[in-house]
């Protein structure tokens, strides 16, 4: 089995990186040439909380792919996936309070989120990612030490979360928050002992 050395996850960092910004740069497309739907708020909405899920998943997914491909090194982009989870998780939350609300009523927003479940899920997802993301670094860890670990088992709330939030929000049936939800219980059942232990 080949080794993946610095060099190799420099260039993996680069490409998840692009994997991040990329679709960043489609949606600003789609909104100049008007490529989305007569609701085109929704569609932004429904498309940056799919890749905040879809950045959660890839971040969990980090640990057992290292594991048991056998390349610990891999476990360094786990960061970075988190942040760029938690920028298209807020560009979400941004969408909704503008785009939904209206920058002239956003101070309707804390009433929507308590007054709604599925946006009271979705903010307490959000706020979990924001506090991860601001104890991310190799400092907070050490600051925190054994308390860090306690603090980021965190994020399996968020992937119980953020399909049910999805789940709720869609008023039709489709089948994509469905794939969502299923492979999040995949990811979950990956870590049942650890979360056993949690629970203890």
């Amino acid at each position: 089995m080949a080794r993946l050395s610095a060099k190799h996850l420099t260039g993996l960092k680069v490409l998840l990186h692009l994997a991040g910004f990329l679709p960043l740069f489609w949606l600003m497309l789609s909104i100049n040439q008007g490529w989305f739907s007569a609701d085109p708020a929704k569609d932004i909405q429904h498309f940056t909380g799919r890749m905040a899920l879809k950045l959660l998943l890839a971040t969990l997914l980090v640990t057992p792919l290292a594991r048991y491909s056998k390349y610990p090194l891999l476990i360094r982009v786990r960061r970075l996936l988190g942040l760029w989870c938690f920028a298209w998780a807020t560009l979400h939350l941004a969408s909704y309070a503008v785009l939904e609300l209206g920058i002239n009523n956003l101070g309707l927003l804390a009433a929507e989120l308590i007054s709604r479940p599925y946006l009271t899920l979705g903010i307490i997802s959000w706020f979990i990612l924001l506090l991860l993301t601001l104890t991310s670094s190799q400092q907070a860890q050490r600051k925190l030490g054994k308390r860090w670990q306690m603090l980021h088992n965190a994020i399996y709330l968020v992937l119980i979360l953020a399909p049910i939030h999805y789940l709720w929000s869609v008023k039709t049936f489709s089948p994509q928050p469905w794939i969502y939800a299923v492979i999040a219980l995949i990811l979950l059942s990956c870590r049942y002992k650890k979360l056993r232990q949690w629970r203890r």
